[in-house]
């Protein structure tokens, strides 16, 4: 495996991601989604919930093989899958990924790329930031960032909207879903 080649890709494909105002009033359902690991193993929780009032919609949980290993800043590579066997079939306008967009040492990360594949509006939200990154907003205890095909300000909005306890509730639910729980409350 070749990372230098695997950057310079991400740096190119960087450069395809789309910053656009969303008009909030439109979006009808948020979803999120979150993969948990022990080795090899993934288990993702896909949540999905009404907007602005944040009802729980649907909840689901995947459980399958990864081959490939975790490395920072390359996590992509390794959560890809989970994910787009996650959201197959399933109707959203916002997709938040637990994981970071352009707020990325090469502007692509995990939610970028995910955007980029699904030709949807993406947010990246993770726990704490990158090292040498940027653009991102800090919402509660957030960190946000632009996915695809939406922009920082309308990313930070939605965000707010759906922010309970300072994290976005759809995906602490997601978090909880993906690490075992029955009903993502525990």
């Amino acid at each position: 495996m070749n990372l230098k080649k695997i950057a310079e890709i991400q740096r190119k494909l960087s450069k395809r991601i789309v910053e656009k105002q969303l008009d909030i009033s439109e979006i009808k359902r948020v979803a999120a989604v979150d993969v948990s690991y022990k080795g090899n193993h993934a288990r993702g929780a896909f949540v999905l919930c009404s907007f602005p009032s944040c009802e729980v919609v649907k909840a689901k949980v995947i459980e399958t093989e990864v081959n490939f290993p975790y490395i920072p800043t390359y996590f992509f590579l390794r959560e890809t899958r989970p994910i787009l066997l996650l959201i197959r079939g399933e109707e959203f306008d916002v997709l938040l990924v637990e994981g970071h967009g352009k707020a990325h040492p090469r502007g692509y990360g995990l939610a970028s790329h995910i955007g980029l594949l699904i030709n949807k509006p993406t947010i990246g939200v993770a726990k704490r930031p990158l090292f040498n990154t940027k653009d991102f907003v800090r919402v509660g205890k957030a960190y946000v960032s632009v996915g695809n095909l939406i922009d920082l300000d309308s990313a930070k909005k939605v965000v707010e909207i759906v922010n309970e306890n300072g994290y976005p509730k759809p995906l602490r639910i997601a978090d909880k879903l993906s690490k075992g729980a029955k009903n993502g409350r525990n």
